[in-house]
């Protein structure tokens, strides 16, 4: 996405709007390039729709090129990366309402995807947990 593009910030909005009114916001993705990490057993027709409700996912970034965050499909955590540019809608699953976006699939030189946020399984430490007196 380019600098100028208002994409990235009407996406934040209809986020926040979905999740003050108490909605489930979701995210409709075309599935095309190969800068955008979803789990390709739930893509149809070359599109995915994601829950992205703060529940649903974890360490959720909105940023001017790509969405990342962490969120379990069957039970398995996984890592997520959306170019923004792939962003088809982002609406409220209980009344449909929200935004309708063109995709734009950039690939002619696409930044290198983020990494993907660290899931709470790998910040965990090792071992058995230890209590200390300080002083």
């Amino acid at each position: 996405m380019s600098d100028s593009s208002m994409k990235p910030y009407l996406l934040l909005a209809v986020h926040q709007w979905c999740t003050d009114q108490g909605h489930t916001p979701y995210l409709a993705v075309a599935v095309l390039g190969d800068r955008i990490r979803v789990p390709m057993e739930y893509v149809k027709d070359n599109e995915i729709v994601l829950n992205v409700s703060y529940n649903a996912t974890r360490d959720m970034l909105i940023e001017n090129d790509f969405i990342t965050f962490s969120a379990r499909f069957n039970g398995v955590p996984q890592d997520i990366v959306v170019p923004v540019g792939n962003v088809i809608a982002l609406f409220a699953r209980e009344n449909g309402m929200g935004m309708n976006f063109e995709a734009v699939i950039d690939e002619a030189s696409p930044p290198t995807p983020p990494s993907p946020p660290d899931s709470s399984e790998d910040r965990r430490p090792k071992g058995r947990a230890k209590l200390q007196v300080v002083k």
